[in-house]
Order: C-alpha cells, then sequence, then structure tokens
C-alpha cells in the first residue's frame, strides 16, 4: 500500500484534520496540556470521564463539589466505581454509555442521600480514526431549579384551591352561625333536662370547631398584603416562643434562642412574620410532647440556603433555624408537609404550615424543612433584608 494510500486511510475524520492543521499553522499559540487540562477544572458543569476500562481519567472541582465528595488526586486511574462508591447509579450510567450506540443528550438522576437533581449529558469519547476510547458524563445540579417548578407548580394548585375553598366557606358560615344561634335557644329553653343539655352542648362546640375551620380556610386563601416596617428579630423570636407557649403545653422542654452578633432589624410584616414563628415554634412544643429541646438560631449573612440545595444566595440574608430533638418525620410527611388540609395531628387543619409558607413567599423568601441524620426536625427560613415589599397579593 502507498503512502497516500495510508495516509487516506487514517484520515477518517477530515474536519478534525482541518482543525489541527490551522491550529499547528497558528505559530503563536500555544495550547498544552495545562490548558486544556484547567479548562476542564474551571468549567461551570461536573465533568467525569473514564476510558474504556471504566477507569477515571477526570473530574473536576465542580463535579467534587456537587457530588460532595471530598478531591483525591489518587482517584485518576481508579475504577469509577470506587471513586463513586456512594453514587452507584451515576457510575452505573458511564460504565452503561459502551454498552448502547445512542446516548442520552438530555436527562435527569436524582440520587442519594442528598436528595439532589442531576442534569446530565452523556457522551462517546472517540479519537482520529472514531474509535470510542472513553466516555464523559457531563452535568449540574438541578435541585434548586426542581424547587422552583415544585413551588410554581404549588401556587397553581393552590390559586385553584383557594378559588373553591373561599367559595365553600362562604356558604358554609352562614349555616353555622344559624346551627350555633338555634342550639344556643334551645339551651335555654330546655334547661330542666340534662340530656338534652349535653347533647346541645356537643352541638355547638362542634359547630364551633367547624367555624373555626372555616375561618382559618379564609384566612388561607385571602391575599397577603405586606405592611412593611422595621422588625428587631430577637424581640420578635423572644414573643413568638412566648405566644408558642399558649398555643401548646410546654411541659419539660428546654428552649434556647441562638442569634448570631451583628444581626440588624429586618424589614418585614410584624405580624406575619410573628405569626409565622409562633406556628413553628408551636409544632415543635407538639412533635416533642412535652419532653426535649428545641433551639431557635439565627444565622447572618448567609451565603446559602443549607447544604442540601447548595444554592448560592446573596449574602443579605437572614437564616432563622428552628430545630427539635423530637422524632422526626417520614419522607412521605416530608413530602407532603406544606400541602393544603395534609396533617398529622388528631385535631390539626393542615393549612398552619401552607400559611407558613404563603407568609415567606410573600417576603421574597424560602422556607424548607429537614429531618437531619442526628434525627429531629428542622424547619429553616431564609428571609432578605430588604426584599420587594411592594404590597404583595399573591392570591395563592
Amino acid at each position: 500500500m502507498s503512502g497516500l494510500a495510508v495516509r487516506r486511510l487514517m484520515r477518517v475524520d477530515p474536519e478534525r484534520d482541518e482543525v489541527a492543521r490551522r491550529a499547528a499553522s497558528q505559530g503563536s499559540v500555544r495550547v498544552d496540556a495545562t490548558f486544556f487540562r484547567d479548562l476542564l477544572w474551571n468549567m461551570q458543569n461536573g465533568v467525569v470521564a473514564i476510558d474504556r476500562e471504566g477507569r477515571l481519567v477526570v473530574m473536576n472541582a465542580v463535579a467534587y463539589r456537587i457530588l460532595g465528595l471530598a478531591f483525591d488526586t489518587g482517584d485518576v486511574g481508579r475504577p469509577i466505581e470506587t471513586v463513586l462508591a456512594t453514587h452507584p447509579d451515576l457510575a452505573r450510567i458511564l460504565v452503561t454509555a459502551f454498552e448502547v450506540p445512542e446516548l442520552p443528550n438530555r436527562a435527569e438522576l436524582r440520587i442519594e442521600p442528598l436528595g439532589q437533581v442531576l442534569g446530565y449529558t452523556l457522551s462517546h469519547v472517540r479519537d482520529a480514526r472514531s474509535v470510542v476510547i472513553g466516555a464523559a458524563l457531563m452535568f449540574r445540579d438541578l435541585t434548586s431549579v426542581e424547587q422552583l417548578e415544585e413551588r410554581e407548580r404549588l401556587r397553581d394548585r393552590l390559586a385553584v384551591l383557594g378559588e373553591m375553598a373561599a367559595a365553600i366557606a362562604h356558604e358554609v358560615k352562614n349555616p353555622l352561625a344559624g346551627i350555633q344561634v338555634m342550639a344556643g335557644v334551645l339551651r335555654r329553653e330546655l334547661r330542666a333536662q340534662p340530656d338534652a343539655q349535653a347533647a346541645l352542648t356537643n352541638i355547638i362546640q362542634e359547630a364551633e370547631a367547624a367555624n373555626s375551620i372555616v375561618v382559618k380556610v379564609l384566612e388561607f386563601v385571602r391575599p397577603v398584603r405586606l405592611q412593611p416596617e422595621p422588625v428587631p428579630l430577637a424581640e420578635l423570636l423572644d414573643a413568638a416562643i412566648g405566644s408558642a407557649e399558649r398555643h401548646a403545653a410546654r411541659g419539660q422542654v428546654d428552649v434556647s434562642l441562638e442569634i448570631a452578633d451583628g444581626l440588624v432589624a429586618l424589614q418585614g410584616d410584624r405580624q406575619l412574620l410573628h405569626q409565622l414563628f409562633t406556628n413553628l415554634v408551636t409544632n415543635a412544643y407538639e412533635a416533642l410532647e412535652g419532653r426535649g429541646t428545641i433551639v431557635v438560631r439565627v444565622t447572618h449573612p448567609i451565603l446559602g440556603f443549607g447544604a442540601e440545595t447548595r444554592d448560592p444566595l446573596s449574602p443579605r440574608h437572614v437564616a432563622v433555624d428552628v430545630i427539635d430533638d423530637g422524632p422526626g418525620m417520614s419522607a412521605e410527611t416530608l413530602d407532603h408537609i406544606f400541602s393544603p388540609f395534609f396533617t398529622t395531628k388528631a385535631k390539626g387543619s393542615g393549612l398552619g404550615l401552607p400559611l407558613a409558607r404563603k407568609i415567606v413567599d410573600a417576603h421574597g423568601g424560602r422556607i424548607e424543612v429537614t429531618t437531619p441524620s442526628s434525627g429531629g426536625t428542622r424547619f429553616r427560613v431564609l428571609l432578605p433584608f430588604t426584599p420587594d415589599l411592594h404590597t404583595r397579593t399573591d392570591e395563592a
């Protein structure tokens, strides 16, 4: 075979050869391996690449950070199943890349135990002769995007639910008032009949309980109209803890308030914020059932909304954690905790936490609940110091 034929055989990718020829002709441009290493290391997406034997070739800083792994120079050359031992699904995607001809251009994967959602692209790495020599995975953390989308879906559901609940509540409220009035009249007329008195008393109490639920529904569906003012957060939280004791038995529960130094007044609606934190502390009391510990902790400034989301935010935010060492919550409860009318309490309305979320949203903040590995429950409220408080009227 002639030399020309050999060159033609080797040149199966003319576009790549043209790029190489032009790069070689640019004498002033010198690109070495260090440039490509730095390029991969500083990309905003995570990059993991393996060779045909399933050994790690490259893994950049973003990939280590998103996956919660510590950087180790010795990872290169190790089997990918070893490097990603805590993320077997991700390792499996890379290894099986050599078994399928068509790879996903866009796909999502939820990884545990962090509960993150990754959006990824998987591709083959080919040499100049189009021979597959490896596989590369590029991904980014979509957890915050998923959370925003879920909030929007929840907002839409609440808008529809709010219209229906408001109509029903108005229709129910008047008959309930009539029942209470007539029962009261009968109770006065039948004073000499103890059995009738007891039955009518029960009717009045049940009607009052039903009316209380109606009032809560109307309060929940009513648009949030903020009346912003400077609010001393330490004073507000202290008052909220006191109010919670009037809503739930404290028993032998120890409560501590921890506030970072240098905290200034927060701009917000004093009444609504008081209602928000009273609700959260009350829930903690009820979860502990008279024995345990509650910590209300204020952190400022904060650069992110918890390690769970890894969502960098402005340092002009304050985080308020309400933490208890109670029994915690199941995964199913965590998934529905902010859904209207969902409750684990025998006499709960299921509107307290959805209303709390509505108040936080109106302030331009965020609320999150987690069950730490150590046990208990942590509610975290993130509020901006100077939110967009233009009297928001969130119909949801």
